[in-house]
């Protein structure tokens, strides 16, 4: 009885959801003890270097255990959740009597025998579920196995009965098998007297599993006592850096000081910039109805067409094989401050996008990011980024590149200030730019041209509306 039940369940481990993560974070549990669960439902939201991410478990029937509590962060290929897999599984797949026809021909005096049942694990690649063995009355020193009878049909012995014999699976199970290009006869099965299941076909279908880690490392680290702190805590809170913020630091480092970074700065007018935000609003002859306009629109599309212009500066570093890689397209990056720490998704191919697509694209990234919904997918070949520091009041900065990236450009807040403007000093909406780029990828000529190219569309910014 202890074999059956411990075969009925299945764990589902701690998938690689980015490239080459190692670890993750469980946010939050879906389900508890007891529920039942489907194949792809999600039942848990985990957080791993790049994004928070819904986990579907592959699985039907009963949550068993979760090996983890909220809060721990564990190991990719770790088993975090027990689904026992037997709850109404083995009745659905039971066949009807008159389900399967009987074998036209059977040994005299033998017990018929599953092709494949009993097989050496040398002669099979396949590793052997646990399960219901089906009893066989004869000993039968040597039983009909796949290696024996091909060794018949080679000739080293007479045709056996049992090539005629059919293993015991339902209509859809066979489907399933034939879809997934599994050989029935190569299955031991589960199922009661005998049947093989969907969850059979399932795992010889997967990969070979890994070696199911025992209890103790599993349970080591929900039950390791917690550390002594070792400092005041009324007077001190520390935040373990983890997660987004932990990747975030890492690559930050590794930014500042394998990339020699120049900053250059321009002031800028944007008065009529800010006319235009305002125009297009409430304007519908610009195909803009129902989208969402602000600066930092036509300041991205300021810099593309400044890229246009400019196409050197879209590139990136190749340390190992000491080349200039550069890129013929712009995958648009735009850093955004969420509650789990800044990230940058990046829109692709934002070079070929007009406006209003532009604009599309850019409201459903700031709305991704900060729902903590961005995939590890939308954070990856980005080549260059912007970031929007003066939304927090702040006139400019000077930013890190995003690590493979040659630039990246800050802007300030927009501020009513003095302005000689056609002579006169007069109050005009200004802001300050940043432009941060790699030394070895851009000298400062191409840095300023680019810099002082976007200075100059947004100072004329109707000409977007013709790049539009």
């Amino acid at each position: 009885m202890t074999t059956m039940t411990e075969a009925s369940v299945r764990e589902f481990k701690m998938p690689d959801v980015g490239e080459g993560l190692t670890e993750a974070e469980i946010l939050k549990w879906y389900v508890k003890l007891g529920d039942e669960v489907t194949d792809g439902q999600v039942v848990c939201e985990v957080e791993t270097a790049k994004a928070a991410v819904e986990l579907p478990i592959p699985y039907d029937g009963v949550v068993r255990e979760l090996h983890f509590p909220e809060g721990t962060t564990v190991a990719v290929g770790m088993s975090i959740i027990a689904v026992d897999v037997s709850g109404g599984a083995a009745p659905a797949e039971a066949p009807a009597p008159a389900a399967e026809p009987e074998p036209e021909k059977k040994p005299e005096g033998r017990q018929p025998v599953l092709v494949g049942y009993g097989v050496a694990a040398s002669s099979t690649k396949r590793r052997p579920r646990k399960g219901p063995q089906v009893p066989v009355q004869e000993p039968a020193p040597v039983q009909e196995t796949p290696a024996v009878i091909q060794a018949e049909l080679n000739g080293h012995g007479a045709p056996v009965a049992a090539l005629k014999e059919r293993p015991l699976a339902k209509p859809p199970v066979r489907k399933l098998a034939k879809d997934l290009g599994v050989d029935l006869t190569t299955i031991v099965p589960s199922g009661p007297d005998g049947i093989i299941t969907r969850e059979d076909v399932h795992a010889a279908a997967a990969p070979e599993p890994a070696v199911v880690e025992t209890p103790a490392p599993t349970a080591a680290p929900a039950q390791a006592p917690a550390p002594v702190p070792t400092y005041d805590t009324a007077r001190e809170t520390r935040i373990p850096v983890k997660g987004v913020r932990k990747a975030t630091a890492a690559a930050m480092v590794g930014s500042a000081f394998t990339a020699p970074h120049v900053t250059e700065f321009v002031t800028v007018d944007v008065t009529r910039t800010m006319k235009l935000v305002e125009e297009l609003k409430r304007s519908d002859k610009y195909g803009m109805q129902g989208l969402r306009v602000n600066p930092l629109l036509l300041i991205a599309k300021a810099l593309l067409v400044a890229i246009k212009r400019n196409p050197d500066v879209n590139a990136s570093w190749d340390e190992a094989n000491q080349e200039i890689v550069q890129k013929h397209y712009v995958n648009l990056g735009i850093a955004a401050a969420t509650p789990r720490g800044l990230i940058v998704p990046n829109i692709k191919d934002a070079h070929a996008k007009t406006l209003p697509q532009l604009a599309q694209a850019l409201s459903e990234l700031v709305v991704t990011a900060k729902d903590g919904k961005t995939s590890p997918a939308a954070m990856q070949g980005g080549t260059v980024t912007i970031t929007n520091v003066g939304v927090f009041g702040v006139d400019t900065g000077t930013p890190i590149l995003n690590p493979g990236e040659s630039a990246i450009l800050a802007v300030g807040a927009i501020k009513l200030q003095p302005w000689v403007h056609k002579g006169k000093v007069k109050p005009r909406q200004v802001t300050t730019l940043a432009l941060s780029f790699d030394h070895r990828l851009v000298d400062g000529e191409l840095g300023s041209k680019v810099l002082a190219d976007v200075a100059a569309i947004l100072e004329q910014p109707k000409r977007l509306i013709t790049w539009a």
